[in-house]
């Protein structure tokens, strides 16, 4: 489990394609510290640390095709940066809300407005599921980033990024047409198929 809260954005250095699989391999300034099997969030997506390279920085992970399908990771280019957040400890502040690193879909991004010193994001997406609903000043999982919602609509929502947000995660790459990661509030999306069952239309 993870809080959305990013610790590095990392750039990726290599990619190597084996069948369906996807090996990917960053650079991080806390590879030493990871080890084999461990479980860490790119971009929101929950993968497991294969290779670790303590002298040059670097570790690999493979994400397998049905990860490939549902979030932008096959996207990825040499150079381009992950948002890295490793799991939660049991005894760690909550900062951000309940991640648990399984991403729903992707949204595309179609606005980016700068106001004095933030900026606003838009996205918009065709939800692939009836659970998958934004609510006013709820919570989000952005490309790994715990985000609070406004102008929450039925297919499209945005957020307001301060500036070490935007500075520390790859936000700072995102431009209008970028594909993101969404991963929606865990709570809500119970609370949305109870809901649906008790109204008979499950």
């Amino acid at each position: 489990m993870f809080s959305g809260i990013v610790e590095e954005a990392a750039p990726v250095v290599n990619m190597e394609k084996e069948g369906g699989n996807l090996h990917i391999t960053m650079e991080c300034s806390f590879a030493d510290a990871l080890s084999i099997d461990q479980s860490v969030s790119h971009n929101g997506v929950c993968l497991t640390v294969v290779e670790v390279n303590p002298g040059k920085k670097n570790f690999t992970v493979t994400a397998v095709k049905e990860t490939l399908d549902k979030s932008n990771l096959g996207l990825l280019k040499i150079g381009d940066k992950v948002n890295l957040e490793r799991s939660m400890k049991a005894d760690s502040f909550l900062d951000g809300h309940i991640v648990q690193g399984h991403v729903d879909q992707t949204a595309r991004c179609t606005e980016v407005r700068e106001t004095e010193g933030s900026w606003y994001f838009r996205f918009e997406y065709d939800p692939t599921q009836e659970d998958y609903i934004t609510v006013e000043k709820g919570s989000i999982s952005i490309n790994g980033v715990s985000m609070t919602v406004v102008n929450s609509k039925d297919t499209s929502f945005e957020v307001a990024v301060i500036p070490y947000t935007y500075n520390i995660t790859n936000f700072h790459q995102i431009k209008a047409g970028t594909i993101v990661n969404l991963e929606f509030d865990v709570i809500g999306k119970y609370v949305a198929r109870i809901v649906r069952q008790q109204l008979g239309k499950e």
